[in-house]
């Protein structure tokens, strides 16, 4: 049986984006961020970021210490009693002195490649999924996988809610902080499962 999903972004979802942190040590997780991702992981959800790393490609981060990143932000949620199915990044920036970079890829959000290759890996359902960011490519990207958007207000939400609205693009929901997002989910997936009761009975 497929999965769902929650999505993440990283950078001002989970912690504070403070640009192209090339150290666990700039990494600054939101103290509710824990919260958050626990439930995630109670409600028998998958909790998955996906993350633009152009700094990569950019030469501000080898992709070596990106994955050290990863691995303490795991470490740290795991103290907390929560966990990432998978985290997801995209390395790549056009305009990369380093060839293995330079490209026009699929798997730089808002496009879809992220989500495809976790649905591959994780047996996902994405179309009845979740993705939660701050920034307008994030909420693009959860409409081209079919997901349901939610934007944050944490990083660039005020920046990215005034440059949906004059695109006409409302969001799914649109939450304080990442724990208001889930909880706001977890809500529609009681109302799903209750729906889906009334049915069977």
């Amino acid at each position: 049986m497929k999965k769902r999903v929650v999505f993440l972004d990283r950078d001002g979802t989970i912690n504070r984006d403070v640009g192209y942190p090339n150290s666990y040590k700039l990494i600054e997780i939101f103290p509710y961020s824990f919260e958050a991702v626990r439930k995630i992981n109670e409600a028998g959800l998958l909790a998955v970021i996906v993350t633009n790393q152009s700094g990569v490609g950019r030469g501000l981060i080898v992709e070596e210490n990106l994955k050290d990143i990863h691995r303490k932000l795991k470490a740290a949620f795991a103290k907390h009693k929560a966990h990432f199915d998978g985290i997801y990044y995209c390395p790549h920036y056009l305009f990369s002195s380093t060839t293995e970079y330079r490209k026009n890829c699929s798997c730089r959000k808002p496009f879809p490649g992220m989500a495809l290759q976790a649905a591959t890996d994780l047996n996902l359902d994405i179309k009845k999924s979740y993705m939660v960011g701050d920034k307008v490519d994030d909420i693009l990207f959860g409409l081209n996988i079919n997901a349901q958007p939610i934007l944050v207000l944490t990083g660039f939400g005020l920046e990215s809610l005034a440059k949906l609205k004059e695109r006409g693009i409302s969001p799914a929901y649109i939450a304080s902080n990442l724990l208001d997002a889930v909880n706001w989910i977890l809500q529609k997936e009681k109302q799903e499962n209750y729906s889906t009761d009334k049915k069977s009975s």
